[in-house]
């Protein structure tokens, strides 16, 4: 104890007595550095006589030691922990709380914290076992559950991608045990969900066809080669029906299997086309044209087969590379567990930066998809396109390193263009990063506007662009360049020449997807030797300037004042997430799971500030339609709608109804930030 007297750690108090005293001694020696937060109160007001460095960190390294909880944490106090403690002290009985949010107010320098918490309260008895004090513990779970709830968020991520195909997919371990199979692969076989994993598929193959079968699947496990045959499958009618069946293996960097990804396809109609096409000549002239219109509908679901081929391919490589992000996550939280049960966190922290950085690389990866795929949400304003990209010059340049120059070529006259200046930013150091890897030796690159004015110009067999002006930027570079046939497939999704596990081939697909989602095109022109220029070709903004600037400063998280927030989200992780932080930061938080419950919500509530709403929800009722009636009742009322599905909401319905808008995956503390910012505005 003496050398605690003087220092935050301990306060013996003035009456303690040698066997107290011993007794707290024995305390500090154990506990002082213990590496979870511990305290000691005493009597019914709860005085701190005893608090580990670990402790004063989690309450923000306040002087507590010698006076009562409510006294130096008054913000616990409000959120019912001394009451807590007080039934503890009267009672007698420990209480275990688990993942418990609570709020620590700022003092000084140090800014309020919102954490969420594990502990345990227990009475401390003397020899007559009345209760004289309560012994805490606790433990910071903070980044473990937002790592776990980011977990759960890419896996459902992944199952919606798979289940959103119509295809039948289904995965199978290196050895070919099959473990799993998309929702088309239990409706279509009307089977219950799980019977068919292991080797329990073959038993709804024809009985003719299950030697065959897996005589072929064998094959493709002991060689490698990809998996290729027709065989007949039980329908849910119980009549059997020809499927074509693909898979095609993954491999890890050192050429290992590591799973199988396989699709089925219906190809009924196909084979009772080919027995058609097998009966005589004069047989099939007299049935030509009965038929001609099942041989068009066949010839249709051919090319559909080969399509899903390509889906098959690219389902695949998501998989594989969200795969090795879970593994990421799964990995780190295995070990923090581990950590944690040997009593070893101090490397703890490590470990939740690594799942962090998985979480959001898959986040990242489905942002790239919804690029790709143009579906992506945007909030496209009028750009400065020469502005931004003297903006951006730094960044590029320490992005490409000293043996590259970097040169701009930008004309005053550059007309504005009208694109979401995040995603273009994106695509600029895409291409930048692309031109650097095909420079090692060094080189130049070169960043340059231009105005043009295009004809309507067809892209596609069904895509055309419309005539009109255009803002033109291109980045060139003096790399190896490209021959014409990867010219030809450097848009494609997951097409990469770099080498496993340093690119993931969507680089140029989102570029190519977010010019087209804002109404331009994207173009390549290289040379093997010579070097590459791709442009970016984005419509001319017309309208009036209205520009924001582009770097917003960053708002203080303040504590609100009671208002009330009305948060409709079907996924219960999410809401929960949003309600309670919320709740935790002083808002009046009411949740609903469907839009018929947040509307139940809004007509028995009296004044409601703001909407929150997730604009995908069940129940027939979507977040736009639930704030749009809401609106019809309360014109003033403040609405956030959060997505992760461009097509779920226009630009114009946003702007024009005076909507907000956040993009899935959203970080706590950016939606809190929303919040603010929409509860401040007039």
């Amino acid at each position: 104890m003496k050398e605690a007297l003087g220092h935050e750690g301990v306060d013996p108090g003035a009456g303690s007595d040698a066997g107290w005293r011993y007794g707290l001694e024995e305390i500090e020696r154990l506990f002082r550095d213990a590496p979870a937060p511990v305290a000691w109160l005493m009597g019914p007001r709860h005085e701190y006589r005893f608090a580990n460095d670990a402790y004063l960190r989690l309450v923000g390294n306040r002087h507590i030691v010698g006076a009562p909880v409510a006294q130096v944490l008054p913000e616990l106090a409000e959120q019912g922990f001394v009451q807590r403690l007080d039934q503890v002290y009267a009672s007698g009985q420990a209480f275990v709380g688990n993942e418990v949010p609570v709020h620590f107010s700022g003092r000084g320098d140090d800014p309020a914290r919102d954490r969420i918490v594990d502990f345990v309260f227990q009475p401390v008895r003397d020899d007559q076992q009345r209760t004289v004090g309560i012994f805490i513990q606790a433990t910071d779970v903070t980044q473990r559950v937002a790592a776990q709830a980011a977990l759960r968020e890419s896996e459902g991520k992944f199952r919606a991608i798979t289940n959103s195909i119509d295809q039948m997919i289904w995965s199978t371990l290196p050895d070919g045990y099959h473990d799993y199979y998309n929702d088309r692969w239990y409706e279509y076989t009307g089977v219950p969900h799980g019977s068919t994993d292991g080797a329990g598929w073959n038993d709804i193959f024809h009985p003719d066809d299950q030697k065959r079968a897996w005589a072929v699947w064998r094959h493709s496990l002991g060689t490698g080669e990809p998996y290729h045959i027709e065989y007949r499958l039980r329908h849910r009618s119980g009549n059997y029906r020809w499927v074509l069946g693909r898979a095609q293996p993954v491999r890890d960097e050192q050429g290992r299997i590591v799973r199988w990804f396989g699709t089925c396809t219906d190809i009924q109609d196909i084979v009772d086309a080919r027995e058609v096409l097998s009966r005589s000549r004069e047989e099939l002239e007299r049935q030509v044209e009965l038929r001609t219109q099942q041989l068009l509908q066949a010839e249709e679901k051919l090319r559909m087969a080969h399509k899903m081929e390509a889906i098959g391919q690219l389902t695949g490589g998501i998989a594989h590379d969200f795969n090795n992000m879970l593994q990421g996550i799964v990995g780190a939280l295995d070990v923090i567990r581990r950590l944690h049960q040997t009593g070893r966190p101090d490397t703890i922290p490590r470990f939740v930066e690594m799942a962090m950085s998985s979480a959001q690389r898959a986040a990242a990866m489905t942002h790239r998809l919804l690029a790709f795929a143009r579906q992506q949400p945007l909030a496209p304003q009028r750009v400065d396109l020469n502005a931004l990209v003297q903006g951006l010059r730094e960044l590029v340049r320490r992005t490409t390193g000293e043996s590259i120059t970097l040169e701009l070529d930008l004309p005053r006259e550059s007309w504005p263009t009208r694109c979401d200046p995040n995603e273009l930013e994106s695509a600029i150091l895409n291409l930048a990063i692309n031109a650097r890897d095909a420079m090692p030796e060094g080189g130049r690159l070169v960043l340059r506007t231009a105005n043009v004015t295009l004809p309507r110009t067809q892209l596609g067999p069904n895509d055309f662009l419309e005539a009109g002006d255009f803002v033109k930027l291109t980045v060139s570079d003096t790399g190896s360049g490209m021959p014409q046939d990867v010219i030809d497939r450097a848009f494609d999704p997951f097409f990469t020449t770099k080498p496993i596990g340093q690119g993931t081939g969507l680089g140029l697909s989102m570029v190519y997807g977010f010019a087209r989602q804002s109404g331009g095109f994207a173009t390549i022109e290289s040379r093997p030797g010579e070097g590459t220029s791709v442009s970016l070709l984005l419509p001319r903004h017309e309208g009036p300037d209205g520009q924001r600037p582009l770097v917003q400063p960053v708002p203080e998280i303040t504590r609100a004042r009671g208002e009330t927030i009305v948060v409709v989200e079907d996924d219960e992780v999410v809401r929960t997430l949003a309600a309670e932080t919320l709740a935790a930061l002083g808002y009046r938080v009411h949740a609903a799971a469907d839009g018929p419950e947040g509307a139940r919500l809004l007509n028995e509530l009296g004044a409601v500030d703001l909407l929150l709403t997730d604009i995908g929800l069940p129940g027939g009722l979507s977040g736009k339609q639930l704030a749009d009636a809401a609106r019809a009742t309360r014109p003033q009322l403040k609405v956030i709608l959060i997505t992760g599905y461009a097509q779920e909401a226009t630009d114009a319905d946003l702007l024009g109804q005076r909507f907000d808008l956040l993009r899935k995956p959203v970080l706590i503390d950016v939606l809190l930030r929303k919040v603010q910012d929409v509860m401040k505005a007039q």
